[in-house]
């Protein structure tokens, strides 16, 4: 319809849907389940892109209970306590009432269990422990591919020669056939260079994780590190260095349609959008099969356009501040189902 849309809302619900499902088992929505897990999400990644005088400057850290940080941050833990406990809780109860066939697929908190319990690994897992990881994988996985999928779309809006080329590719790539699959996906080239553009000038996690050095390091011959040393790569400026890519600031995915970077795992420095090495996004994978499937399934099935009097060279591309780099604006779109 002419209907005007909040694309990045319904992006977020799919993100939220699918890490849910994937992980815990099932969704946890406030019409579902009576919980709203992207609502405490939400409050929890704007927490942990605040800044903390205290990790910086320890002896001011007495500022955060003026601030009501402190406040702010025991609410939205004990909120997420309270959401994992549940999810944990509700895996036990089932698990006691079924035993699962062999071949039966299990989610993420089932294989946990299994690792608490020691039966796969002879170790077992705390209980807090276990929730650290179900915190890191539905926090992580939720917010970081929402951002790059409002990015791509945004970019592609933007661009209407770039999204008319990319939605020849797909469509003709899908002739004949109702839906795109994954094992699509493999053919469309144009389709994963839009991505890789896409996370180059807009990294979900520009600054990327904090490092911190194990031991006395001399780099290159004249910088002393010394152990504890807190590291931040910047995964944004490195994407937009004019030293390393020819007209930086342009979306142009044609880049990387003949280039010597065939992947995101961090094999080339100049393109790390999740990072490299042991602490390389262990969800990089998973994210760009997510990524690309979305975006190929929006451009297959309708035609975009802005609301009406909004031109793409007048979209407001302003990021926000935050551990992720979303945009400030929301996606307003108009989406016409092609037929």
């Amino acid at each position: 319809s002419s209907s005007i849309i909040y694309l990045g809302d319904h992006l977020c619900a799919l993100t939220n849907n699918i890490i849910s499902r994937v992980a815990l088992g099932r969704t946890y929505n406030e019409r579902e389940s009576g919980i709203d897990a992207k609502a405490i999400l939400a409050e929890f990644v704007e927490l942990v892109g605040c800044f903390n005088v205290g990790d910086y400057i320890p002896w001011l850290k007495w500022i955060n209970k003026i601030t009501g940080l402190d406040t702010k941050v025991e609410k939205v833990a004990k909120k997420l306590d309270t959401f994992l406990e549940s999810v944990i809780e509700e895996h036990i109860i089932r698990n006691k009432k079924r035993k699962y066939r062999t071949g039966e697929p299990k989610d993420f908190v089932d294989i946990l269990l299994e690792i608490q319990n020691g039966k796969e690994t002879g170790f077992p897992l705390q209980r807090d422990s276990l929730k650290a990881i179900l915190l890191d994988s539905f926090a992580a996985g939720t917010d970081t591919t929402y951002t790059t999928l409002d990015w791509t779309m945004a970019e592609l809006l933007r661009q209407p020669r770039t999204m008319e080329t990319l939605q020849n590719e797909v469509r003709q790539l899908a002739q004949g056939k109702s839906e795109i699959t994954e094992d699509d996906l493999k053919y469309m080239q144009y389709l994963k260079a839009a991505i890789k553009e896409s996370l180059r000038l807009h990294p979900a996690i520009p600054l990327l994780l904090p490092r911190e050095s194990m031991e006395d390091v001399k780099l290159l011959g004249y910088y002393h590190i010394p152990a504890q040393t807190q590291a931040i790569v910047n995964a944004w400026a490195i994407g937009r260095d004019p030293l390393l890519w020819g007209n930086p600031e342009e979306y142009r995915p044609e880049r990387f349609l003949n280039s010597d970077i065939h992947d995101v795992k961090g094999l080339n420095c100049e393109f790390i959008p999740f990072g490299a090495g042991r602490r390389g996004c262990p969800g990089s994978s998973f994210a760009i099969a997510v990524i690309d499937l979305a975006v190929a399934k929006l451009v297959h099935k309708f035609n975009f356009a802005l609301p009406e009097g909004l031109k793409p060279e007048d979209m407001d591309m302003t990021e926000s501040t935050g551990i992720t780099t979303r945009r400030k604006s929301p996606l307003l779109v108009v989406a016409t189902p092609c037929t």
